[in-house]
């Protein structure tokens, strides 16, 4: 694919690869409770968040291109074709080779997952914005700031 074209986001196959590697990152609960992050649509989150960051989205979809190359090799399928245990070990295949997933994918899978607000439902707390409702916070001790506000004054004036 071309920089051009990469720039502008992922393809919709690549989307649907993305989707199995992030149900391999965070997969879903047996009990159903909590999703896979494929299956929340986080590709799309992904790829948004790596909008400003062309050379990580190539980095990226040069490693959905070899998983891809990986497992046609393997069964004649594109990774999102597999069974579950397939496509881990075409991950753990993948993790051996220069199109290693880069850490920092880790990262922006785990900020979208658990700002999803199924997510969030599931583990029982309001998927709501904390302003302007806001949480309760305990009270402040205040007086644990009197010895910086007894300091002398640490800068000059411009």
């Amino acid at each position: 694919m071309s920089d051009e074209t990469r720039n502008r986001g992922f393809s919709p196959d690549e989307v649907r690869t993305l989707a199995g590697v992030l149900d391999e990152i965070i997969p879903p609960r047996d009990d159903g409770r909590l999703p896979g992050a494929g299956a929340l649509g986080l590709a799309r989150y992904v790829d948004e968040a790596l909008e400003n960051m062309p050379e990580l989205r190539s980095m990226i979809g040069d490693g959905l291109a070899a998983l891809n190359d990986l497992a046609a090799r393997r069964s004649s399928r594109v990774f999102a074709e597999l069974s579950k245990q397939d496509r881990s070990e075409v991950m753990n295949e993948l993790a051996s080779t220069e199109h290693a997933f880069p850490p920092i994918l880790i990262l922006h899978v785990y900020a979208g997952y658990y700002q999803h607000a199924r997510v969030i439902e599931a583990l029982g707390i309001e998927p709501r914005p904390p302003h302007p409702k806001g949480y309760q916070m305990e009270a402040n001790d205040l007086t644990l700031l009197d010895p910086v506000r007894r300091r002398p004054k640490l800068y000059r004036e411009c």
